[in-house]
């Protein structure tokens, strides 16, 4: 059974790991890879990825995406979204420690922003226009 709309929204906006997925080319299915990403209900979601990753070149070329977000306990259940690349800005450390605030405890936010400074290239954030959904909410295990 479909989820309805605010319901999708709801679970969209759970600290999910998401299944991204983007066109990688005319020979090849889409690129997808695991990311973290956040969304408030009624408006954009936004993922970071590396300036010159190959994630964000095909979202740049692509010019759109997918997020796909799933949960097995206690329900199974999932969302899907896609649209179009509403932005793309440079990223700030204070996007930088939201995303990571979403995903790790407190007391290990400092570390990874350490290492994501020491370790990863410069990102970027690309912000996705919500236009076609999927859902199911498919009950209990």
């Amino acid at each position: 059974m479909a989820l309805s709309k605010a319901e999708r929204e709801e679970f969209l906006a759970e600290p999910h790991i998401a299944a991204l997925a983007v066109a990688a080319g005319p020979d090849r299915g889409p690129l997808t890879v695991p990311i973290w990403y956040d969304y408030t209900p009624g408006g954009q979601a936004w993922v970071l990825a590396g300036k010159t990753s190959r994630k964000a070149e095909s979202i740049r070329a692509a010019g759109r995406f997918t997020l796909m977000v799933e949960q097995s306990d206690p329900r199974i259940r999932y969302v899907s979204v896609d649209g179009s690349v509403a932005r793309e800005e440079p990223s700030t450390p204070e996007l930088l420690r939201t995303m990571a605030a979403r995903y790790l405890p407190p007391e290990k936010v400092d570390g990874y922003l350490e290492m994501a400074d020491s370790e990863h290239e410069e990102n970027v954030v690309f912000y996705l226009q919500p236009e076609h959904w999927l859902s199911a909410d498919l009950g209990a295990i």
